[in-house]
């Protein structure tokens, strides 16, 4: 057979390469973001509580649905843009505590029914971006608790103290609870902590700070938490006299980590070490949020990618991103090795609820940013907003169509909603795509790509699951 001219194989050639440019350019998944502004509208609390209610025993635990809240509900003296802020301060806060912490490193441990509880988000005084009611202490006094995915030790204010923050409730005071214990120096609870003390009636004293500034010390101790219509007793927890930092208005923190002092470690045998979340959209949205734990907090739909143990820390919830999807098509310069969690406890990705934005290492953020940009080529670019360097003038628009964006975990694709990932800024239609980029080896998957997923912590199965709609 004659070969074929060489000018006839080029025009072949050049064909081909225009039909594949073609294709790939117009072949982009899209799906439909319908533009909500900043809110505008505060919500107020109308939270239910009662401390005559009849209790469940302690061994015998049941579910309980509860009325949730959500948004700026403590901070109504504040415009959305002013609260946008805050929620942008309190994130470089937060991600500064989170990289400290795990470049330092620390120290890592089945049957039951369920209870729910109520969550609020977005304390604009405080550091926690979710909150919950809890009773603390026989008869329970109802306080404000930050619930926290990125930390172990449960604590709140105590009486009488010595330097505390501001917060919304009276502060408890031990003395006036039946149910409050000290822990002895010498016994286990004690020897869990990172850095246990001894006061001079040999009781167990902690400190925990948190690498942003803030700490609390006090007396290490045990006591009854209620939530509503469950009662958990011999919580090991912080009874904080010396407290400061960021947690003004919340009276202390409900730690969810992985660890060997958080709750869902403490009560493992009676709630099965599960838990899950579910945080609806705080700007488009009036529909609560909530937080179960148990059993009935694993949600049918949701896909599962495995946790993995980083040999230096046992508090953050580590998983495996292998690569992002922009339009359908997996983004070109992401590569699992960028999200690597290595063997001496560096590097890798972690699911937490106190991190707004998501933070990609530099390299993988870029390539992200410049894929999504490719995508949204029609729409009119406004300037950089604070940690923002890719953002959109929106303005006269109800709707507008986006590429889609996947994160391809081991065993578990999470496709999210467009309101995910270009979120409003300000009241004006500025529009910014909700990634950054660090410089940390550490890369942080937040709450307003959670948002709207039910994300499921199995720690009995050593697995983290999303479902997507699953605040319903």
């Amino acid at each position: 057979m004659e070969p074929k001219p060489r000018n006839a194989a080029l025009f072949t050639l050049t064909i081909f390469f225009f039909f594949l440019s073609t294709s790939s350019s117009t072949s982009l998944l899209y799906q439909t973001l319908v533009l909500n502004p900043l809110s505008t509208t505060p919500h107020s609390l109308s939270w239910p509580e009662s401390e005559s209610e009849s209790l469940v025993s302690d061994s015998t635990a049941a579910t309980t649905t509860l009325e949730l809240h959500h948004l700026d509900s403590l901070s109504l003296n504040k415009t959305p843009e002013q609260l946008f802020h805050l929620r942008l301060q309190r994130d470089a806060f937060r991600v500064k505590a989170l990289t400290s912490l795990a470049a330092v490193g620390n120290g890592s441990r089945p049957r039951g029914s369920g209870f729910s509880s109520s969550v609020i988000s977005g304390l604009a005084q405080g550091s926690g971006e979710y909150f919950t009611r809890i009773g603390v202490g026989t008869p329970p006094k109802y306080v404000y608790m930050v619930l926290d995915t990125g930390s172990d030790v449960v604590w709140v204010q105590c009486a009488p103290c010595r330097k505390c923050y501001t917060q919304v409730d009276p502060l408890f005071d031990p003395r006036k609870s039946r149910s409050f214990a000290g822990i002895s120096c010498g016994s286990p609870l004690c020897l869990k902590l990172d850095s246990p003390g001894c006061n001079s009636r040999k009781t167990c004293l902690y400190q925990v700070s948190y690498g942003d500034g803030s700490f609390t010390t006090g007396d290490f101790s045990t006591e009854t938490l209620t939530f509503r219509g469950t009662r958990v007793g011999r919580v090991a927890l912080g009874c904080g006299h010396n407290n400061q930092g960021l947690f003004v208005g919340a009276a202390g923190l409900l730690g969810l980590g992985r660890g060997r002092l958080s709750f869902p470690t403490q009560t493992g045998r009676r709630f099965n070490r599960k838990f899950s979340y579910c945080l609806v959209d705080r700007s488009a949205s009036s529909r609560p949020s909530s937080v179960v734990f148990g059993d009935p907090a694993v949600s049918r739909t949701a896909r599962f990618t495995p946790l993995l143990a980083n040999p230096k820390l046992d508090t953050f919830y580590y998983v495996e991103l292998l690569g992002i999807s922009v339009g359908g098509t997996p983004v070109r310069g992401i590569s699992a090795s960028f999200f690597k969690l290595d063997r001496t406890g560096n590097g890798g990705v972690i699911i937490d609820s106190g991190t707004s934005v998501t933070r990609l290492t530099r390299p993988a953020y870029n390539a992200l940013r410049d894929a999504f940009r490719t995508g949204t080529s029609t729409l009119k670019r406004a300037q950089d907003f604070s940690l923002f360097d890719t953002c959109y003038d929106l303005s006269g628009k109800t709707e507008v169509k986006v590429p889609t964006v996947v994160l391809h975990f081991r065993g578990a694709d999470v496709a999210l909603p467009a309101t995910n990932y270009l979120i409003p800024v300000d009241s004006d239609g500025t529009f910014c795509f909700a990634f950054a980029g660090t410089m940390s080896g550490l890369s942080i998957v937040g709450n307003i790509q959670q948002q709207g997923f039910r994300v499921v912590f199995d720690l009995a199965g050593s697995r983290v699951g999303f479902a997507p709609r699953g605040c319903a």
